[in-house]
């Protein structure tokens, strides 16, 4: 009796405790930890999404007004939790009804396996987002999307980029600013029904405020961008060449006001582009043997060391065997006799600029010229490096190690002083030349003027200098008359497109640059057609450089494919009141 009365007390009291066990574990439950198992309970409805900050718009100058050339518009991206759908043919059926397409595919990607999230389509309309939504399917939802928009279609478009469908930039300025333009993005938390569809999100379901892009104000001027290509275009064509690339600059700060290739694309289309070497921007991507364009800075290299003086004059044999190879020019010109620095330029002589490399070295191309002359290129004129524009996929160029235990250094840097056997953008030679006539200082160049921050801060972006002293501030005045004389030779040679009113100091050089075969040695009957020039009046105001890549004419291509895109370019500045006269 009492051992029974021992086993019913003990099994009430391991109920009591068991009893106890559940009420502490309700409280617990219940009130220690109500607010994490509401947040658990509540997982199964509450989403996180990501709120895209406004990318910041891009402007440029237009007759002395900001305009914007980059937009953004609102559309929307569908997309589908699969593991949500309860019936895959409808809902691809109601989505075809409303966006069209191809019924299997959306089928495809409704049942895709692995995953909640799958993107159907991007920039829905606003009507069409009313429409999918208003069918409650269950999965189902979009979520709203700045997408770019460029509303002078093709105008700028290599120095632009593009935003892709995941809301990076790609390309020009889109890509190298892509973190200045895109902003820091937010997130909000949208409540789902029980079948997964988003319902409408209120300002108390944002976890983190989207920070909106900085704005972004270009160099470029509208107006001389339009025209300039347009020129691009109707020369290609009339060259026949597989590309043009050029651009104009400001000497005097670094700025780029003009640039542009051909041929070129829509940004708003870029999907539909089916080569993509269009989106290259080719005056700072495009690195080619320049030719002859390169005396302009081989001239003055030399004068600033002292070896030449404007009026030197010199017996040119009219060739040079170096490391065993003859070098001569294009064309004879007469012979051996008398030249100048003055016919060195006027007549493109390759011994001419072989010999000024001489002079650099006492007499004879040595370790001593060969190092004066790498100097000037790599470390003055910045040549064999990036220049830091602001745009994505910029080619550093080439030029030869000064390594004197090469058996064909000798020859490596006499075909430099002329053009051969270095590589070099657009954008790099004209900041070089710029640097020589603005009386020696290297401006880093840019396209970006000014940012505008979201609280309306404006940000200059003041001339950066890389370089001083470049060359001595004499030298560009003794350099500018050398390269007007060209202008005036090739008038005088019947290209009367180079006649320009004596109100205006134009100048520049041509080059004809033999191009490079793959297994070594050069075409005989392929070149790429260059020149570099100025224009102003009282001071010189643009720098212009041209590419003509592999153009078809009847004769020098410098001559006929680069210089008459100069002068087009030179007489719209001039004629459209872009350069003042000499006072």
């Amino acid at each position: 009796m009492n051992s029974n009365a021992s086993k019913i007390n003990t099994i009430w009291a391991l109920i009591v405790i068991l009893i106890g066990i559940f009420i502490i574990r309700l409280f617990y439950v219940q009130v220690i930890q109500y607010g994490y198992y509401k947040n658990l309970a509540l997982s199964y409805q509450l989403k996180q999404y990501e709120i895209p900050a406004n990318r910041g718009i891009i402007e440029a100058y237009d007759n002395g007004n900001v305009v914007p050339i980059v937009l953004n518009q609102t559309f929307y991206t569908l997309y589908i939790d699969p593991t949500l759908v309860k019936n895959a043919s409808k809902t691809a059926s109601d989505i075809v009804s409303v966006l069209g397409g191809n019924f299997s595919n959306y089928m495809s990607l409704i049942k895709t396996k692995n995953t909640r999230y799958v993107i159907l389509n991007h920039k829905i309309t606003q009507t069409q987002n009313k429409k999918i939504l208003a069918f409650h399917l269950p999965g189902l939802g979009t979520q709203s999307q700045d997408y770019r928009v460029y509303p002078d279609g093709s105008l700028a478009s290599q120095l632009l980029g593009f935003v892709d469908n995941s809301g990076k930039g790609v390309y020009g300025i889109e890509q190298y600013l892509n973190s200045t333009l895109s902003g820091t993005p937010g997130r909000v938390k949208a409540v789902t029904d029980a079948n997964g569809v988003p319902l409408a999100a209120n300002s108390g379901n944002i976890d983190i405020v989207p920070k909106p892009g900085n704005n972004v104000v270009l160099t470029i001027n509208v107006g001389i961008q339009t025209q300039l290509e347009q020129i691009l275009k109707n020369d290609y064509t009339t060259t026949k060449s597989q590309g043009i690339n050029a651009l104009v600059m400001d000497p005097n700060n670094g700025q780029v006001v003009a640039m542009a290739n051909y041929p070129t694309y829509d940004p708003n289309n870029y999907q539909n582009v089916t080569n993509p070497s269009v989106f290259d921007n080719g005056t700072v991507s495009d690195a080619i043997e320049p030719g002859s364009i390169m005396k302009t800075l081989t001239t003055p290299a030399a004068l600033d060391m002292g070896v030449i003086q404007p009026n030197t004059t010199f017996y040119d044999p009219a060739h040079w065997i170096v490391n065993g190879f003859n070098i001569t020019d294009i064309e004879q010109d007469g012979g051996p006799r008398v030249q100048s620095i003055s016919s060195i330029l006027s007549l493109s002589l390759n011994t001419g600029a072989t010999w000024m490399l001489m002079q650099m070295g006492g007499g004879q191309i040595d370790k001593t010229g060969i190092d004066a002359w790498h100097n000037y290129m790599a470390n003055r004129f910045r040549l064999g490096q990036l220049t830091g524009i602001e745009q994505g996929y910029e080619s550093p160029g080439y030029i030869p190690p000064p390594n004197m235990n090469d058996p064909s250094i000798d020859l490596r840097y006499a075909n430099t002083s002329f053009g051969q056997g270095l590589l070099l953008t657009p954008i790099q030679i004209a900041s070089a030349l710029s640097s020589v006539l603005n009386g020696g200082t290297y401006y880093k160049p840019t396209l970006v003027s000014e940012q505008i921050t979201p609280s309306g801060k404006t940000i200059v972006n003041q001339p950066k200098i890389l370089e001083k002293n470049v060359v001595s501030a004499k030298i560009g005045p003794e350099l500018v008359p050398l390269l007007e004389n060209v202008v005036k030779a090739y008038l005088q040679g019947g290209f009367s497109f180079m006649n320009f009113s004596n109100k205006y100091i134009v100048g520049g050089k041509t080059g004809t640059a033999q191009v490079a075969q793959p297994s070594g040695g050069y075409y005989s009957n392929i070149f790429n057609g260059t020149y570099i020039g100025f224009v102003g009046g009282d001071k010189i105001q643009y720098v212009i450089v041209v590419f003509n890549i592999k153009p078809n004419v009847a004769g020098y291509a410098g001559s006929y494919a680069g210089q008459p895109i100069f002068a087009d370019i030179a007489h719209m500045l001039i004629n459209d009141g872009y350069v003042s006269p000499k006072s």
